[in-house]
């Protein structure tokens, strides 16, 4: 075999090896796609938001409009006019504020990268029907783009309503003031307030995939056609010419830059009016005042692409808000165990319980909770290591941050403290002893892969003294949040 031919057999061989390992690639997205259900997890998302926020909208206009006709009913008894000229406008305004939404057109979108990434996604898909091996495809697809396209027209809402409450709550500054409505007025912030905040967690709860969406688009994003795809199609590219979306044909090309200014021909206008007196410090103010612009630009751009940080909501004077309000049921709940150990004669435990607790966080500094103990028995000394059921307990608990890491906690638990082999025993209510808790806790720093956070519990139990065999009175719980 010559020198050439080996070269060119090797040359096939590297060809066969990559594509089959694109093939191979492209085989695990399009199992992963169908595997996963992506389509069906993306219209479950969409549609469960797309609900969620109309309710909100709904619910926050008409508290709106009822707490107008209260003050307007109030303001009656001591200036009708001024009530007249107030229902007036506001039945003007929200009857406007009602054509608006239904006039809104889906294509004045509110950007958001999540939502631009779902669409493409469908959109790529439906332009490659042959990636999914699915049945009713096309109807899978159309379903799960109404519901994607029904969220963003949702949002679009959101953000027209955002900017009517504005201005709504300044003309009725403006129009009360000095009447005497400042606690009306409040509780309305408080309400533009929640609903802009719970408008910025819909779309972080939109950013946070699932474990479907998230691996599909990720092995989608890897392939160069659908990186192509999003270039020329997804909505940012539609707001700005993407690095590499540039016309390949070059008489379009050419009819884009028509009437555009060459390098050469700007530099030589700029030497031509800067040489003038006074001209440069012209040329650096003007330059400032674009700057400042292109600033304030970006940073009203910022919003629209999807900044939702919440500086763009106005913190009422003196409120301080609830943030888990706004929080999904699941975000508020905090799991952790604890354990504890008592020892006999010596340094070897005796039992040790193990605790696992589920809490809800109420808001910002408190927490209620439910849990359960086992009590492990580990034998009498460290030669003679017996694992035994040495009992099991309900508890709950109330936790209330006092400052720092510092939580004053207190909590009521049944315990079952006898051995047992089987639950039928356990069935003996009398054998159940009472404790009252009262204790601080403290929350540090320390993290694992596994653990959120640590905490350290010290814990008087004041119904201990009642007990027969008395219990132990003072408690030491060593807890790891999941």
């Amino acid at each position: 075999m010559t020198k050439t031919t080996s070269i060119l057999l090797l040359f096939v061989l590297l060809l066969f090896i990559s594509n089959v390992k694109l093939f191979a690639q492209a085989n695990d997205t399009l199992s992963l796609l169908k595997s996963a259900n992506y389509i069906k997890s993306v219209k479950s998302t969409a549609g469960k938001l797309e609900e969620k926020l109309d309710k909100k909208t709904e619910k926050l206009l008409k508290q709106l409009q009822q707490q107008e006709s209260r003050i307007i009913k109030k303001l009656q008894k001591t200036d009708s006019a001024k009530a007249k000229a107030l229902m007036t406008q506001s039945e003007a305004q929200y009857k406007k504020l009602e054509q608006n939404l239904n006039k809104l057109s889906k294509k004045s979108n509110t950007y958001l990268p999540s939502l631009d990434t779902l669409t493409s996604s469908l959109k790529f898909l439906e332009q490659n029907p042959e990636l999914l091996k699915l049945k009713d495809n096309g109807g899978q697809l159309n379903g799960a783009m109404d519901k994607v396209q029904g969220l963003q027209q949702q949002f679009n809402q959101a953000e027209l309503v955002n900017k009517f409450i504005k201005e709504r709550k300044q003309s009725l500054t403006k129009q009360l003031q000095g009447v005497g409505f400042v606690k009306e007025l409040k509780q309305i912030n408080k309400q533009v307030y929640y609903y802009q905040a719970q408008v910025n967690e819909y779309k972080e709860i939109l950013k946070d995939y699932k474990k479907a969406e998230r691996k599909a688009i990720e092995l989608l994003s890897r392939t160069k056609l659908f990186k192509d795809f999003m270039q020329k199609n997804s909505q940012l590219a539609s707001l700005f010419r993407l690095p590499g979306n540039t016309p390949s044909d070059p008489a379009t090309l050419n009819a884009s830059l028509a009437g555009l200014q060459t390098r050469t021909q700007v530099n030589a206008l700029l030497q031509q009016q800067l040489s003038a007196p006074g001209a440069m410090d012209q040329f650096r103010n003007n330059m400032q005042d674009a700057q400042s612009q292109l600033n304030s630009l970006k940073n009203k751009l910022g919003g629209q692409l999807g900044n939702t940080g919440g500086n763009d909501i106005e913190m009422p004077e003196g409120f301080k808000p609830n943030t888990q309000r706004v929080k999904r049921f699941r975000d508020r709940i905090d799991f952790s165990t604890d354990f504890q150990s008592q020892r006999g004669s010596s340094y070897f435990p005796v039992t040790s319980d193990i605790g696992l607790n589920a809490g809800y966080k109420i808001n910002d500094k408190s927490v209620i909770g439910i849990g359960m103990s086992y009590k492990l028995g580990w034998g009498e000394n460290i030669q003679k290591i017996r694992i035994t059921h040495q009992g099991l307990g309900v508890r709950s608990f109330v936790d209330w941050k006092i400052k720092g890491g510092f939580w004053l906690t207190g909590g009521y638990e049944q315990n079952y403290r006898n051995e047992f082999n089987n639950i039928s025993a356990l069935k003996d209510l009398r054998a159940w002893q009472q404790s009252g808790l009262i204790g601080i806790s403290k929350q540090t720093n320390l993290k694992s892969k596994i653990f959120k956070k640590t905490s350290v519990k010290l814990l008087w139990d004041f119904l201990s003294y009642q007990q027969v065999p008395r219990t132990q009175p003072v408690l030491f719980r060593v807890g790891y949040g999941l």
